[in-house]
């Protein structure tokens, strides 16, 4: 298996102070809870990748309103991951989980994800990063991501 780079983004959708999560069911991350999100496609804006994402993965439209930070760590697939998590609201849709690779979603307190078992977590120590920065409400500006530019 060759190391490869990966960009990728995910978004917390919050909701009345309460975080989406989801249970992955893809054969790298079987049973594993994680943040709505994926791979961010060659030529893609960064924006549009996360809210496509959700959309793919949870039928909910989001409107990003900040970002955690930028994540960079080697997966358990061993390539390099530069993760892009953002915060976000429902503008719209319902939730309608795409089956093949999510199996399940809870709705929880940002403090109530430090209770989930470190090893039902797709990527235990950022999620915990995720988790710690949404507690302390230490979350930044969207501002500071420009939008892709056209040639």
């Amino acid at each position: 298996m060759s190391q490869k780079m990966v960009l990728a983004a995910s978004v917390s959708i919050i909701q009345e102070n309460k975080v989406l999560i989801i249970k992955e069911n893809k054969s790298y991350a079987i049973n594993k809870w994680n943040f709505p999100g994926g791979r961010i496609e060659y030529g893609e804006d960064i924006l549009y990748s996360a809210c496509r994402e959700v959309k793919e993965e949870t039928g909910f439209d989001v409107e990003l309103n900040g970002t955690t930070g930028v994540y960079n760590f080697s997966s358990n697939t061993d390539d390099q991951v530069i993760l892009f998590h953002f915060t976000g609201k429902i503008i719209g849709g319902s939730l309608q989980l795409e089956e093949e690779i999510i199996s399940e979603s809870m709705w929880m307190k940002a403090t109530d994800l430090l209770l989930v078992d470190y090893e039902q977590l797709r990527e235990p120590k950022v999620f915990r990063q995720i988790t710690d920065k949404l507690i302390k409400k230490d979350i930044h500006s969207i501002d500071i991501f420009n939008k892709q530019l056209n040639r």
